[in-house]
């Protein structure tokens, strides 16, 4: 029998790129979004069930899980991609902005599990891939708030594969970094127009910009290379937890894990200037 996976956040970027690798691999695949009804390409494949999943919306959560049972009969992966980026000063954020950052990053993927879970447990099996970021290992300025999403996800993905594997339940984290096909960087740049300036950080600000746009330009990943690594993790049959996905985040993952934490905060301030 074929398998299925259910992704969230399809609609563009990696969501869409990795629900076209697995239908292209023969699997079912349950593509949900917050607008079904403006996909064009999905739609088109037999073995792809489009529908909505807001994951701020617990409705529409379980209402697409009951709709991928009765397409293909049960469901064997979650992959849990729907996120976005808060770019910008933490004091410029207004704290709307951060309830949202976590409300779809964080609570968002709880909900979706919680929702899936019954089934899993009933078909005596199940994995959830957890996507989460090369900053969700390392930090980085100007990204406090999606750091900190981030982070909360990787705990959060540790501790459940802990309880999950009691129930022949596989939790996978992936750790992509700079990614030069996808719109989220396009989205982070959107939030941040919409945050105030504070003057006194200018100096910092331009700073941290320009590092930024060096690490951009040695960015050669696309979302086809880590959709391979989320095929990799839901085939290659192991319960291996965690998943580095993209060469440019390597270093600095490395420098985290590997290194002394002296020499770790050393690094980070030396490349982002943070001295006062």
């Amino acid at each position: 029998m074929k398998k299925t996976i259910l992704i969230t956040g399809t609609s563009s970027g990696l969501g869409k790129t990795t629900a076209h690798l697995f239908a292209h691999q023969g699997w079912n695949v349950v593509a949900t979004m917050r607008r079904p009804e403006e996909e064009r390409e999905l739609v088109q494949l037999s073995n792809v069930l489009v529908t909505r999943l807001d994951v701020q919306d617990h409705v529409s959560i379980t209402t697409a899980i009951e709709a991928a049972i009765a397409r293909f009969g049960r469901i064997d992966a979650l992959v849990n991609n729907a996120g976005f980026g808060l770019f910008g000063l933490f004091e410029a954020t207004p704290p709307e902005k951060v309830a949202e950052q976590f409300n779809v990053n964080v609570f968002g993927v709880m909900d979706v599990t919680r929702a899936i879970l019954p089934h899993f447990r009933q078909n005596k099996g199940g994995l959830i891939l957890n996507i989460g970021s090369g900053a969700g290992v390392f930090t980085l300025p100007m990204l406090s708030l999606y750091c900190a999403s981030k982070f909360a996800l990787e705990g959060f993905t540790e501790a459940l594969s802990y309880e999950l594997a009691s129930q022949n339940i596989v939790v996978k984290m992936i750790e992509p970094g700079g990614v030069t096909s996808t719109k989220f960087e396009q989205r982070s740049g959107a939030e941040a127009v919409q945050n105030a300036a504070i003057p006194d950080y200018d100096r910092f600000v331009a700073h941290t910009n320009a590092v930024f746009a060096g690490l951009r330009e040695v960015c050669q990943a696309t979302e086809e290379d880590v959709a391979k690594v989320i095929y990799q993790a839901a085939t290659d049959g192991t319960d291996r937890l965690r998943y580095v996905a993209t060469e440019d985040i390597k270093p600095m993952v490395q420098a985290r894990r590997e290194t002394s934490e002296d020499e770790y905060i050393a690094f980070m301030r030396d490349r982002f200037g943070t001295k006062a």
